[in-house]
Formats: C-alpha cells, structure tokens, sequence
C-alpha cells in the first residue's frame, strides 16, 4: 500500500511591505493554489510552523523576514464512494470537467440519493486527478440542474478552479441558456421575466415568485418554434440570476409551464383532442420537466481565456419537437 506523505511549502520571506498583514491572508497571497479558508484550517491544525515554533494564531500579523513552513496533509477520501457510471464528458482539463449530464442523474449525494450520482460518477472517473477541494478528494460542485433537467454542468478539480468559477457564478457573469417546451405561446415572443423567489408560502417543498421576500430572479426568454397553432412552444431562457426552478417557476408564472413538469405545470386540454392520439399520449405522460441547459460559457478559472460549450437538444425532448414539427 502507497504511503501518501504531506506536501511541505516554504513561500519566500516576508517583504517589508507586507510587514502586518495577517499570516491567514499572506499565506493566501504566496499560495494561491490553496484557498483563504483551507490555509486558515491548516494554521488551526499545527500545521505551519515559523522555525521551530507552530503557529496555530491566523491572524498573527507578519514581519519582514519571517519564514514561514506549511505541511499539507494528503487529502482525505471523500465520502462518497467512487461508481463506475457512464458519463458525456465535454471537455476536461486538470482543473475542471465540463458533463452533458442525462435527465435522472442527481448532482449530488442527498437523503434519498445516497449514491449513483454524479458526484460519485466524477469520483470514478476522475480519480488521482481530483486535486481535492477543501482538503477533500471531491470534485467541486459549483452549481446544480435538477434531477429531471439534462444538459452542461461544470464541476471543478482543484480549489482554485473551484474558487473562480464560484466567484462567476456568485458575480452571475457566466452565460447559461436552456431551451424549454412550454405549452401555450408566450406574448410577447420575447422578453424578461423579473420576480423574487422563495419558498412558496402554501407549500414549502415548491418555489414560487413572492412578493416581500425570496432573492431576486432574472430570465430572459426568447420563442423559438409555437407548434399546433400555439398550443406548444419551444422557448430560450438565458438565466441572469440562478435561483432553485427558477426557469420552470418563472415560465409557470408567465402562464407556460414546462411540458412534463408535475409540480409547477399542469396538461393544456384546450387543442389537446386536435393533436393525434399517440402524440397527444406522449405530451400527456411525459416523465419529466421538458427541459435542456444546451449552452454554458465562462472564463477559465485558472487560465484566464473564455470558453464555450454546447449540447445537442436530449433525445427524448427532441422526439416530442419531431413529433410536433410533422403535423
């Protein structure tokens, strides 16, 4: 068995200009490859040291000169267990892994979802390359899509990458577009949809757009394609902000509900008897929100260089847009 042994780092002295600054936020100057809260855990732990000292005080100021030591342990093995599980992997580099994930999968493990997830996917197929965020050998998931919602995800593979891309996210300067299958056609045929949201008031497992509360939402959405005389549509939503649903709760406020979404949508009837009978079956008993995150740019967190990804529409949403566009 391989004996992993801890990684010793000595950054250079202290300059004369950095004389007073704390050690927790020096450190993170001279290692950026370890973030402010990681160096802060590792001062707390005993693992730096000024000569033969140990320094466990993050916040003790520095002086010109001082040479300080840190002793990275090995990062521990994350607790979900690694699974062997297919995945579309876009592109991947040694600081992140972009998904095409399948609708189904769950990002991450949760009561109820213990595993077969995505994280333990990446855990699989990742292995030693995973830096380990945190101090943890796991991928850094910086965003979620639901269960039921296919498409891009990004995940990142060391805690700087991991550091930028939240900070993107955070900053929602990253560009997100989703194409969605809404029943009726949204007027006008392009347009915001503003509205805070938060836990619906009559139903606490559901979002909903509330008024004197929730953060605010931002989508901007765009008709593709109406089918069957404006029964149905095929919508763009780019998000400007990213809150929980916030496509489904914002497109069912509009009065458009994604097709298949059982808990924010509900079955058009009117035009439905129009529609033959296998393609109005389908429409009917579509397992889930149709819904696909086809596009997903951002700076390279590390690098520093835009970059870009695209999915095709999923097969099972596509089928249905098939089905519709042949009437």
């Amino acid at each position: 068995m391989t004996i992993e042994m801890p990684q010793i780092l000595t950054p250079p002295a202290v300059e004369a200009d950095e004389a007073g600054t704390r050690l927790d936020r020096w450190l993170a100057t001279r290692l950026p490859e370890l973030s402010r809260t990681r160096i802060k855990a590792l001062i707390e732990g005993g693992q730096v040291s000024l000569g033969a000292s140990t320094i466990s005080d993050a916040s003790l100021r520095v002086k010109p000169g001082q040479d300080f030591r840190v002793e990275v342990p090995p990062d521990a093995p994350a607790e979900p267990e690694p699974q062997d599980i297919a995945l579309t992997v876009v592109y991947e580099d040694d600081d992140l892994i972009v998904i095409d994930k399948p609708a189904g999968m769950v990002v991450h493990p949760a009561p109820g979802n213990p595993d077969e997830t995505l994280v333990n996917a990446l855990l699989a197929h990742c292995g030693d390359s995973l830096a380990g965020i945190g101090g943890v050998k796991r991928p850094g998931i910086v965003h979620r899509i639901d269960k039921d919602t296919s498409g891009l995800l990004v995940a990142a593979k060391t805690d700087a990458a991991h550091r930028g891309l939240a900070a993107q996210f955070a900053a929602h300067t990253l560009e997100r577009a989703y194409w969605a299958l809404v029943w009726g056609l949204p007027h006008p045929r392009q347009g915001e949809i503003e509205g805070n949201i938060g836990r619906n008031p009559n139903d606490r497992k559901k979002m909903a757009v509330v008024k004197g509360g929730g953060k605010p939402a931002l989508t901007r959405y765009k008709v593709l394609k109406s089918f069957a005389g404006g029964l149905l549509s095929l919508v763009e939503c780019r998000l400007a902000t990213g809150r929980t649903h916030q496509i489904r709760v914002h497109m069912t406020h509009l009065g458009h509900p994604l097709v298949g979404d059982h808990t924010y949508g509900r079955i058009r009837t009117k035009g439905l008897k129009d529609l033959p009978p296998d393609l109005r079956e389908r429409l009917g008993s579509f397992p889930r929100q149709a819904l696909h995150a086809y596009l997903l740019g951002f700076l390279h967190p590390t690098k520093g260089y835009a970059v870009r990804f695209e999915s095709l529409m999923a097969p099972d949403i596509n089928a249905l847009i098939h089905l519709l566009e042949v009437l």
